[in-house]
């Protein structure tokens, strides 16, 4: 069941290639959409479940709060690291070096290998989003479709946003779409490697409490600001309240 619903998120991270292709201006409503899924993932289900699961306190505060905190923090230093990198690799190609003399290697002032690094590293947290699938489906299937729901939805804009990264830097769109399919398969090999073993019940409680605090910085940190940059409001935020709704309804019915 896990890795039958992880091709929800294969074919919709497709879908967000597709459209980095083909802009409309109906994308902000998805991306609303999205951010008020994965905010009702996290807090109807994903910390009630982590908090249950994992059960210890450490320094009083159970542990999977401070694992939340650190996949929120861990997600903002990810996301800065990638941010920096393309000025670190300007600066040290600007050294001296003769490929950097001539441009080489370069488009436009851009570098190709800095999108592929950042495309690879959507595809690294895609095979993570399928595993948090299958150790959600480890807990309850209700727990499963919600978390299911929450990863199929933001991987529309990491499909989005792989093939943006890949383009951007100035490599070729055959590379792009390699990179994009790659995103694409990521989730369902991260979730088909859970059916090799089952994650003990504390140490799935602190990974679901670890990813969601990541898809939360996720939420609040780049989807809903780009759904909202440039367009009416009250339509994305009608979408992101629907969203949020919706998990709660399935969380409803699940229990």
């Amino acid at each position: 069941m896990a890795v039958f619903v992880a091709l929800g998120a294969f074919l919709m991270t497709l879908a967000g290639g597709w459209t980095a292709q083909r802009v409309t201006d109906r994308r902000h409503l998805v991306l609303g959409l999205a951010g008020g899924l994965m905010l009702g993932v996290v807090g109807l289900d994903l910390l009630p479940e982590a908090l249950e699961a994992a059960g210890t306190e450490v320094h009083g505060v159970p542990a999977a709060l401070l694992l939340f905190v650190a996949g929120f923090l861990v997600a903002h230093l990810v996301e800065r690291l990638l941010a920096a990198l393309p000025r670190a690799l300007g600066s040290a190609r600007a050294g001296g070096t003769p490929m950097a003399a001539h441009g080489a290697g370069e488009r436009d002032g851009r570098t190709p290998e800095v999108g592929l690094t950042a495309a690879a590293a959507m595809v690294g947290h895609s095979a993570m989003d399928g595993v948090a699938i299958g150790a959600a489906f480890q807990v309850g299937h209700g727990m499963g479709v919600a978390v299911a729901l929450a990863v199929i939805a933001h991987d529309f804009a990491d499909g989005f946003n792989t093939f943006t990264l890949t383009t951007v830097y100035g490599n070729a769109r055959r590379r792009a779409v390699a990179m994009l399919v790659a995103d694409a398969v990521a989730p369902v090999a991260g979730a088909a490697s859970t059916l090799l073993f089952t994650i003990p019940e504390p140490v799935l409680g602190g990974y679901l409490g670890f990813f969601g605090g990541a898809l939360l910085y996720l939420a609040a940190a780049e989807i809903l600001p780009e759904a909202h940059h440039e367009h009416p409001v009250r339509p994305t935020l009608l979408c992101t309240v629907a969203g949020a709704a919706f998990i709660w309804l399935v969380v409803g019915i699940a229990e």
